[in-house]
């Protein structure tokens, strides 16, 4: 709760660095970032160690994996100067899903016992760590559309700005989309080990049709279409504006579709 109140603070202290065009390198809100994350990684910590498993079985500590993901990407980013204005666009995103994951109905205990030994955790962890990834790759998709949009305008804050030029604004959004899919494609990939000794489990004559459940059509969908946005950036087809556009909805394809997958798998939920 402390690290919302933190998070909802710096998005407010976005609105001012708006209002000064982003003409100064101000480290407070870093800090005040890096406060709610501190803070955010306590909780984690606390509530794994009290459940003794690792803490992303339910809606709620799936959300607020995401965002301290977001979180750590940033941080790690942000101790280059000119990465750092990053925090004023990802600060009101932290505070919205940090929001949002306190609706009580999202702290529900799993019927099952989930994510026990090691490899289910990492293929969880793995899965949602990929989903950061994509989320900060398209607030810096967001930041390049709104330099880009002031550099054809010619307005003047463009030029007096700190924030990093479009091109390094594409370079990092790139390298977080290639990240994300690295990411999901290990979660994948452990997703066949995973069912493979599962289904040495099942009686005689029982079955496992992983094939028919949602969430494993739904994510081998979002693999795909990473898999094509990422290829046709790799053969020159789609960058600046174009690239940047994808990557934003892209994140919201995932941000608006997780949740009702997961409620209809038969395997997640």
């Amino acid at each position: 709760m402390l690290a919302v109140v933190i998070y909802g603070v710096s998005a407010i202290y976005s609105l001012l660095l708006f209002r000064q065009r982003f003409r100064k390198d101000d480290r407070i809100q870093f800090f005040l970032i890096l406060t709610a994350f501190l803070f955010h990684t306590v909780s984690m910590l606390h509530r794994g160690y009290e459940l003794q498993r690792c803490p992303i079985t339910n809606f709620y500590e799936i959300t607020t994996f995401i965002s301290w993901t977001m979180a750590l990407v940033y941080l790690s980013s942000g101790l280059v100067a000119q990465v750092r204005f990053l925090g004023a666009f990802a600060s009101p995103v932290f505070f919205t899903i940090g929001v949002f994951a306190l609706m009580p109905s999202l702290d529900k205990p799993p019927l099952h016992q989930q994510f026990s030994d090691f490899w289910s955790s990492m293929h969880a962890a793995l899965i949602i760590l990929s989903y950061g990834a994509f989320g900060l790759g398209s607030v810096s998709s967001l930041m390049f559309l709104i330099q880009e949009r002031d550099l054809k305008l010619r307005r003047i804050r463009a030029f007096q700005s700190l924030m990093p030029p479009i091109q390094r604004l594409e370079a990092v959004s790139g390298g977080l989309v290639w990240g994300g899919f690295a990411l999901l494609s290990g979660g994948l990939v452990l997703t066949t080990i995973l069912m493979r000794r599962a289904a040495m489990e099942l009686a005689p004559g029982e079955s496992m049709r992983i094939w028919e459940d949602h969430k494993i059509i739904w994510s081998g969908l979002v693999w795909s279409v990473c898999m094509v946005l990422l290829g046709f950036r790799w053969r020159g087809n789609l960058k600046g504006r174009p690239f940047a556009f994808a990557t934003v909805i892209f994140f919201l394809f995932i941000l608006t579709t997780y949740w009702r997958t997961n409620l209809l798998s038969n395997l997640h939920n």
